[in-house]
């Protein structure tokens, strides 16, 4: 097929370096290898960090600018086969497929669509208005985690969709060679800034402390806009243990992370976190909470340890017990790494896609 692949979040051509940006990224290069031509539709970016109604009214006449270049665009190039929207939701809604996809006959799809009944109120509302319109019009909306599922089908029980298991470009990644030796070598991946992440560092150096007397070190990829907070937040670990490799570029990660034993990022408030395939890609065991759409790309007890979330004394122990045990470590390291490459592949990603289009769009013909 012709796919039309827009990300209203964040184009797959933003400069800027996110998880968002990679999946989009990782999904046309699936639906490439699946055979289909995709081109990017339009870079038209509909995020709004704080909704207001000036800022609506303002991306509605952007929006009415975009589909008028796009349906003249379509008029005299041809119209693609499939409207392909990755992440819509109430900060960044598709205000173009919708309405080309019903102008043109064509089938609309999402992929990780979500819908929030916490964010019906003033703009927001307004916005999750059009996330729901589109996503009772689509002919599937491909679900990456089961939460993401539920919410669609709580505000949209009719809605038609299907599971896709969050994937990364695996084939790249060279195996670890595990230490039996002490210390072993911890690694963490993520961005530096508020939120979440912060979080998620402020834990983690938390939990360091109560394992202080294990035998470790720690390296840390990345930067952002709170690498003095994230700094801070370790200060009280010994320098010697940590280093700090700032931000690195993709290419630079699988022998980053073929060099060290065991992923440590506890995850709050992550999606899924390509990071953990990434990791394990790599043949490392992760150690993380059992939270939100984290159990989606690591399994507890075969390929690492999911902890209860927000328990620094349990994630503690947890990361103790592979410290301290290196037989453990290479056992799910190798299991992993086996995961991530046999069913967490672009290859795999593609049969998916391949499957779910049959299904979903022979009814659309």
């Amino acid at each position: 097929m012709k796919i039309a692949f827009y990300a209203p979040l964040k184009s797959p051509d933003h400069p800027v370096p996110s998880g968002d940006r990679l999946m989009a990224r990782m999904l046309i290069a699936a639906l490439r290898i699946g055979g289909h031509e995709v081109t990017i539709a339009s870079d038209l970016r509909s995020f709004m960090v704080k909704p207001s109604d000036q800022g609506f009214r303002e991306l509605e006449l952007a929006a009415e600018a975009e589909t008028a270049r796009l349906r003249a665009l379509w008029q005299s190039e041809g119209v693609p086969d499939l409207w392909f929207c990755y992440h819509p939701y109430y900060k960044a809604p598709d205000l173009l497929g919708p309405r080309l996809s019903d102008e043109f006959s064509i089938p609309y799809a999402t992929a990780e669509a979500s819908y929030a009944m916490r964010r019906n109120e003033g703009v927001g509302a307004i916005a999750q208005r059009h996330v729901l319109a589109g996503i009772s019009q689509a002919a599937v909306n491909i679900c990456l985690t089961r939460r993401d599922r539920d919410g669609l089908l709580e505000a949209a029980p009719s809605c038609r969709h299907a599971m896709l298991a969050p994937f990364i470009d695996a084939a790249p990644f060279i195996e670890s060679k595990p230490s039996a030796d002490a210390p072993c070598r911890l690694v963490v991946v993520a961005m530096m800034r508020s939120g979440d992440k912060m979080n998620s560092y402020r834990m983690l150096a938390q939990a360091l402390t109560r394992v202080a007397d294990a035998a470790w070190t720690l390296t840390i990829v990345g930067d952002g806009p709170c690498r003095d907070e994230v700094m801070g937040a370790f200060a009280t670990l010994p320098p010697e243990r940590l280093m700090w490799l700032g931000e690195k570029d993709a290419a630079d990660l699988p022998d980053i992370l073929a060099s060290t034993d065991l992923y440590v990022w506890p995850g709050c408030g992550e999606a899924y976190g390509l990071a953990y395939l990434e990791a394990q890609a790599a043949g490392l065991p992760v150690v993380a909470q059992r939270t939100a759409g984290v159990p989606e790309v690591v399994r507890d007890g075969e390929t690492g340890l999911l902890t209860r979330d927000g328990d620094i004394g349990a994630y503690a122990a947890a990361m103790r017990d592979l410290i301290e045990d290196p037989a453990g470590r290479k056992r799910l390291g190798a299991a992993a790494r086996r995961f991530v490459h046999e069913e967490r592949s672009f290859p795999a990603a593609a049969r998916r896609l391949r499957s779910i289009f049959d299904e979903f769009l022979e009814t659309q013909k």
